[in-house]
């Protein structure tokens, strides 16, 4: 039987008939030389015996905790539906399995500020953190303000050192767009976004590169009651196009289906293509030609980072990873 209080490692190890450094081992994540069988046993126990909680504080309380902290802007842009956004979930879908696979822990918060994010830092002992959606000056200032490895995603800053800033070939993303509407015979395009800057800005000047002259610049409001309205007075203008590319997936959605409710008939009368490529792309008619991020690859890379900085402390640098563009049948050929 076993006695009521706290279970003790030395428990365990009596349970299963294996030594307490076998389960001290499976507990820090020291499994190299253990069999995969050997370790299923060990954890199922634990489990069962109600030892995780007082594992999750052995890792807290260790330096190498095995937490990867995930922090997000929570933007007004996303009106309170942050995780909810094609591209962020994806995100965070693909670094939970990437961070799972090797081993770590994750832990999301959502911060309205980058002081949201110096806390975060300094209530845990984190291994290293993955940071989503801020400006130019925040990723110095919280470099300034903790002392644990960090990625950025899609930062737009001069890198003075410390920080490892990951971001897509946007330009190139844009690029491909611009060449496939140039081959399908587009001569009149416009390009959507709700800013004139960083990633929106690469993305148009490779849309411009790919077409091989100027497109139009539409900028868009932010929030989607206000967008109903600002499409509505502009239906005439979207007639003098023959192509629409939207700086991500959601507002070339949210476009699409304005103007099929407007009675445009796509992509006969207007071919649209986004930016992302997410799990919407082919659940909307018509499906949606979008440029596609590598994810899973891009999470790998921040992953392999962070084992980097973690080891060479002094170890920073810019990255990019390449996109693809995916045709699908909201482009077609000028008529």
């Amino acid at each position: 039987m076993w006695a009521e209080g706290k279970v003790r490692i030395l428990d365990i190890a009596n349970e299963l008939g294996v030594s307490t450094a076998t389960v001290s081992n499976v507990i820090h994540g020291k499994t190299a030389k253990i069999s995969a069988r050997t370790v299923k046993r060990v954890q199922e126990k634990l489990e069962e015996r109600g030892y995780i909680p007082n594992m999750a504080a052995t890792l807290l309380a260790q330096n190498d905790s095995r937490i990867i902290g995930v922090v997000v802007r929570d933007h007004e842009k996303y009106e309170g539906r942050l995780l909810m956004d094609p591209f962020i979930a994806a995100s965070l879908n693909a670094l939970a399995d990437e961070i799972e696979k090797n081993h770590y822990f994750m832990m999301l918060k959502k911060a309205r500020d980058i002081t949201d994010a110096v806390r975060f830092a300094s209530m845990w002992n984190m291994d290293g953190m993955v940071i989503l959606g801020f400006g130019e000056n925040e990723y110095q200032e919280l470099r300034d303000r903790v002392h644990i490895p960090f990625v950025v995603y899609d930062g737009y800053f001069e890198n003075t050192g410390r920080i490892c800033n990951l971001q897509i070939d946007d330009r190139d993303g844009g690029r491909q767009v611009g060449d496939h509407l140039r081959r399908l015979g587009h001569r009149s395009v416009l390009f959507a976004a709700d800013n004139r800057s960083c990633m929106d800005l690469r993305r148009y000047e490779g849309l411009c590169e790919g077409l091989g002259f100027p497109a139009d610049f539409l900028l868009i409001p932010m929030h989607r009651q206000e967008r109903e309205l600002f499409y509505q007075d502009r239906l005439d203008q979207f007639r003098r196009y023959s192509a629409v590319f939207a700086a991500s997936d959601y507002y070339a959605v949210d476009l699409m289906r304005f103007l099929q409710k407007s009675g445009f008939r796509l992509p006969e009368e207007l071919s649209i293509a986004g930016f992302d490529d997410g799990g919407v792309c082919e659940q909307v008619v018509p499906a949606l030609t979008s440029v596609r991020q590598d994810g899973a690859g891009r999470a790998r890379m921040a992953l392999t980072l962070l084992k980097q900085m973690r080891q060479e402390p002094g170890f920073s640098g810019d990255f990019r990873t390449a996109v693809q563009l995916i045709a699908r049948d909201s482009t077609c050929r000028v008529m």
